[in-house]
């Protein structure tokens, strides 16, 4: 089973040497790196043979790839198009060049005794990714245990009022669309994903979102909860496990997931969040392309500035009581 911060990584080229990098990056999973497929455009589409060299963008993007190693035989067209369409996908990319026997004197990895020479590599803000992470498990273990007695009476208070567990945990979609189980306080009754479907016709939501008012499903008191967004506290156990941030794309169910274009895609490259630019700013705009821009705008102008400028304004939401 591939580790959960492995790079995908894409292989152009399922010749001689791609198949060689392959076993190698298999063999070695301290590379952290996997292989999620090749791209060949003479090879059948088999043996992980996922596609043509022009699909790339397509591939790229539903596989979640994070590096591009052009294995294939030399061809200047070929590669400058997959070197210029990797960039366009922010992707880092790698080639095995033919160095006729000689050696090179930087700049270089070897993989399985092939040299790989870098053609683009994309910056991370490697020191603010790792601040926000340090942010993240301080304040969710400060509020964990500030919050304990007031955790411990919400549970009793679920439990008294309606039957069925006191967690609802749903499979959600996480970064590079892998599915992970969030925690919130039950709100609704012990039945409500079988009675969505009967309720689907209600949908004040544009696009894969389901959300109508007055939902019968929400219990009395989950409507408080809700309200003063106190049902999602348990999140903060999942951003102690990495699966969920305090600020980044509210995580969507597997069945919006389902109604995803292929552009919607971009917005898993970070990990979800428990509030995010679009609760700060349009939470009563019921469109999906509304939220999807405001997740792209959140990502590429991404800064721990930002991240506390969105807390400021969910503090002041969660007081007065705007959820819903």
């Amino acid at each position: 089973m591939p580790r959960q911060d492995a790079r995908n990584v894409l292989i152009v080229g399922a010749g001689t040497v791609g198949l060689k990098i392959a076993n190698y990056i298999a063999a070695h999973p301290e590379m952290r790196r996997t292989v999620c497929g090749f791209l060949d455009d003479r090879k059948p589409l088999k043996d992980g043979v996922l596609g043509r060299t022009s699909e790339l963008p397509h591939v790229a993007r539903t596989r979640f790839v994070d590096e591009v190693i052009l294995a294939a035989p030399h061809n200047r067209d070929l590669t400058l198009s997959v070197l210029r369409a990797a960039q366009r996908l922010r992707l880092d990319v790698k080639m095995a060049p033919d160095l006729f026997g000689c050696k090179t004197t930087g700049g270089t990895e070897q993989v399985g005794g092939i040299t790989l020479i870098s053609l683009h590599e994309e910056r991370l803000p490697v020191t603010g990714l790792l601040l926000k992470r340090a942010l993240d498990v301080t304040v969710a273990v400060a509020a964990l245990a500030l919050l304990a007695p007031a955790l411990v009476l919400i549970a009793i208070l679920v439990r008294l009022t309606s039957s069925g567990p006191v967690l609802y945990g749903a499979q959600r979609v996480g970064r590079k669309g892998r599915p992970f189980c969030c925690y919130k306080f039950r709100t609704m009754v012990n039945d409500a994903d079988v009675l969505k479907e009967s309720l689907r016709h209600r949908n004040q939501r544009q696009g894969p979102f389901f959300k109508i008012a007055n939902d019968p499903r929400i219990t009395s008191l989950g409507r408080f909860l809700r309200r003063y967004s106190l049902d999602e506290l348990p999140q903060l156990w999942n951003v102690l496990k990495g699966e969920m941030s305090l600020v980044g794309p509210r995580p969507h169910p597997l069945d919006d997931f389902s109604g995803y274009a292929i552009e919607h895609l971009a917005r898993l490259d970070v990990i979800p969040g428990i509030t995010g630019l679009w609760q700060v700013t349009s939470r009563r705009d019921g469109s999906f392309q509304a939220g999807m821009s405001l997740d792209t705008q959140y990502i590429h102008r991404w800064s721990l500035g930002l991240d506390f400028r969105i807390l400021w304004k969910t503090a002041g939401a969660v007081f007065r009581g705007s959820g819903d």
